[in-house]
């Protein structure tokens, strides 16, 4: 820069030949620069991701060996969980996303396998069937519910569930079993059941 600035000032270079090289040498300046900034910002996300990486390795090495899945591990390992609406209202079996977001990795979801194209197929026309189906179910639920049979049925249920329900704690009371104890041991068992 300094010698094209020196010829200029000799006149070796007419001054609109210094303006256009000032501009280049100014404009390549900028982009580096950019890209300097650029990579500079790269190495330091993967810098972050890495130790973020090591610190969720490090969490997996520290419960490698657990005999109960416990709040505390379950806080250590999930930042938050996301339940998304269902794809059909009203629906009992409804598909409903959910995402969860582990600490220091994020949302993580596991590679799929790579399927042939007759079992992508096969697959599309169960799909297919089984939305079929879901609807078929669907439009007679909201039907039962218009015309008022879903809740005759939903009440002659409640009912059963409550004689049974009545049942069970006389049949408690005559074991000597305390309800207390009953109802821990149901709790117990759902959320066997549900994990």
């Amino acid at each position: 820069m300094c010698r094209i600035y020196e010829d200029m000032i000799l006149e070796k270079i007419p001054n609109t030949r210094y303006e256009i090289l000032n501009n280049q040498y100014e404009t390549e300046q900028r982009e580096l620069s950019k890209e300097i900034d650029g990579l500079e910002k790269a190495i330091k996300r993967y810098e972050k991701e890495t130790n973020r990486a090591k610190k969720f390795i490090r969490l997996i090495e520290r419960y490698d060996n657990f005999d109960e899945l416990t709040p505390t591990i379950i806080n250590e390992f999930v930042e938050k969980i996301l339940v998304h609406e269902r794809d059909r209202k009203g629906s009992q079996t409804a598909n409903q996303k959910v995402e969860i977001y582990f600490n220091f990795i994020g949302n993580y979801e596991p590679p799929k396998e790579e399927l042939s194209e007759e079992e992508m197929q096969k697959l599309r026309e169960e799909e297919e069937k089984e939305r079929a189906r879901k609807d078929r179910l669907h439009q007679n639920y909201l039907k039962r519910k218009a015309n008022g049979k879903q809740k005759e049925y939903e009440d002659r249920y409640k009912a059963r569930r409550e004689e049974k329900k009545q049942e069970k704690l006389k049949s408690l009371k005559r074991t000597g079993i305390p309800v207390s104890e009953y109802i821990k041991n149901i709790k117990k068992t759902k959320l066997i059941y549900n994990n």
